[in-house]
């Protein structure tokens, strides 16, 4: 059964156990605290290993990746200014009252937040109070630094015949495997996670939290519809100067394939032939899909940057620029490398808001209907994968012209 199946499923049980039970379903939301404490638990060595492992397997050409990291840095601020707006503006968070939640009020943030002060406790004074007390963003600034010495050892290495580097490339690549695979077994618990919340939600409170969820995933799909029609047509239409008939064309196939398996590294073989038949150079192709999959994480992004300030909304808080700037920050960190997983925003989500100092509790009241919000989001991610591939390789054939 599909898992997006499998959550429907959760969901009908959960009510019907929450109408049955009442108040004493509250035990069995402990389960959705569980999953979570789970996610974040394997989540920051799969980020860590994910990095290094990108940095030693990856090589970019100079100007093709100038240009990649161009686009894809124009695409990742808009995703999180459309984000962050949809949230200021429409305030989705206000329509969802949880009452039960109110403990975990204490756990916020305070009213204000030193943005380079908060930046600057990011850097350590050694190399386990990160990994002790799971700072997610200072792990991560780690491993990109350890992956650029990796990068810089390698090139030395194979300049020199010596392959010793190879040990650490297949440790790194087995334990990025191992961590993966484990969170995969974990994200199968989603369903019965579902279950436990829906049950004391619906038993406690019955269903008045429907009505902010549909509003919650209104607005995410309003951000993520503005982001691919607006934002990527503009570059269609502007920048690589294709026809939109042909481009939805070529993106048809790839798009529906992400919005059933809710991955873009799953849809990564339909992209590649997609590609191929809109005639993108292999190298445009294999650069935008293959690597710069790890940038292209709009979707990821805009979901988190709206559900952050929907977290902060829901119990009555008012983040101020300098937190949401912290938040976007981390929104961006946190994707590195996950993109391509299957439910990788909620489970980055989870360590944005432990990162800023927001309450998870409610992260499994979203697992409700992030079956539905997963799937745009991966189809999201894989239109910016295509979208990067036609640019470089239309803007690269009019340079060398």
């Amino acid at each position: 059964m599909p898992l997006y199946l499998q959550i429907v499923t959760g969901i009908a049980a959960g009510v019907i156990t929450g109408v049955w039970l009442g108040a004493d379903a509250a035990i069995l939301g402990e389960i959705g605290k569980l999953v979570i404490q789970l996610v974040k638990l394997f989540a920051v060595p799969l980020l860590m290993f994910a990095i290094l492992d990108a940095f030693l397997k990856t090589e970019i050409a100079g100007r093709a990746a100038g240009r990649m990291v161009l686009i894809t840095s124009i695409n990742t601020v808009l995703a999180l200014l459309i984000g962050l707006g949809l949230s200021n503006w429409l305030k989705p968070g206000r329509h969802l009252t949880l009452t039960t939640l109110g403990t975990a009020h204490a756990a916020a943030p305070a009213a204000k937040i030193d943005f380079l002060k908060t930046l600057s406790g990011y850097i350590p004074t050694n190399f386990v109070d990160p990994f002790k007390e799971n700072t997610v963003i200072t792990i991560i600034l780690l491993s990109v630094v350890t992956g650029l010495a990796l990068r810089a050892v390698k090139h030395e290495q194979t300049a020199r015949g010596d392959a010793g580097y190879r040990a650490i490339e297949d440790f790194v690549a087995t334990a990025f495997r191992t961590t993966e695979i484990v969170l995969a077994w974990v994200i199968r618990l989603v369903p019965v996670a579902v279950f436990g919340v829906v049950a004391k939600t619906v038993g406690e409170q019955g269903f008045a939290p429907i009505k902010g969820l549909a509003v919650y995933v209104g607005v995410a799909l309003l951000g993520l519809s503005i982001h691919v029609l607006v934002v990527y047509q503009a570059w269609v239409v502007f920048v690589a100067r294709m026809p939109l008939r042909q481009f939805w064309k070529g993106v048809r196939d790839p798009a529906m394939y992400a919005m059933g398996s809710a991955s873009s590294l799953a849809t990564l073989p339909v992209t590649l032939a997609a590609l191929d038949k809109m005639h993108v150079s292999p190298q445009s192709a294999r650069l935008a899909a293959c690597v710069g999959t790890n940038l292209n994480n709009d979707g990821i992004l805009l979901y988190e940057a709206m559900a952050v300030l929907f977290v902060a909304q829901v119990y009555g808080l008012d983040l101020s620029l300098s937190q949401q700037l912290v938040a976007a920050f981390g929104c961006v960190v946190a994707g590195i490398g996950i993109s391509g997983i299957p439910d990788a925003g909620l489970i980055s989500l989870a360590l944005v808001l432990a990162t800023v100092g927001l309450p998870v509790e409610i992260v499994p009241l979203l697992l409700t209907v992030d079956w539905l919000v997963g799937r745009s989001r991966a189809m999201t991610n894989v239109v910016s994968d295509i979208l990067v591939a036609v640019l470089l390789d239309r803007t690269g054939r009019r340079a060398r012209a």
